[in-house]
């Protein structure tokens, strides 16, 4: 058996040297440790900010993508849009053209059964109706849109009149064919 030393300060300077040395290589460990964690830490980062980058990257070209397939749909729905304005305006035309004919050609009856003065009025509604029908034709659909925001303008209570009788009239017309 070994013999208890007797403490003569030899084992507490040894103990010291150790814990010093135990003390150093902790701080080296803790030292490795954060340069460790900080360079994991850096390479996250520039991975997170490449991948950021990338995703902002494709963000901004989808949008551009969207916004040009936009605009080519906006751009055809206008084309279209004119096509069927312009359509609707010479059926329009055609409508009341045939309007005035038959106006015309009832005259003589409306002579003989009401008098000479209804059947003048006749004559008078067909010729305004079939003038109409020129000036609808000539104009382009800029004009007309122009001449109805004019006369809205000049008669804002005449507009709201005919916009509620033609919605009644729309109204009785669908309610009936359905």
């Amino acid at each position: 058996m070994a013999e208890p030393t007797s403490g003569t300060g030899n084992g507490t300077e040894n103990a010291k040297g150790h814990f010093s040395k135990a003390m150093e290589e902790a701080r080296a460990g803790a030292m490795a440790l954060g340069k460790e964690a900080q360079a994991a830490a850096e390479g996250y980062l520039g991975k997170l900010n490449q991948t950021k980058s990338e995703w902002s990257s494709e963000a901004k070209v989808r949008s551009e993508d969207a916004k040009t397939k936009a605009s080519a749909f906006a751009d055809d729905a206008k084309v279209k849009a004119t096509d069927l304005a312009n359509q609707s305006k010479a059926k329009t035309s055609q409508a009341m053209v045939g309007l005035s004919k038959l106006i015309d050609d009832n005259v003589g009856l409306i002579d003989e059964k009401a008098g000479p003065k209804y059947g003048d009025y006749a004559r008078s509604a067909s010729k305004s109706v079939s003038d109409a029908a020129a000036r609808l034709d000539e104009k382009s659909l800029d004009e007309l849109g122009e001449d109805a925001r004019e006369f809205v303008r000049k008669s804002p209570g005449a507009a709201i009149g005919i916009a509620v009788a033609a919605g009644f009239l729309f109204g009785r017309l669908f309610k009936k064919s359905s």
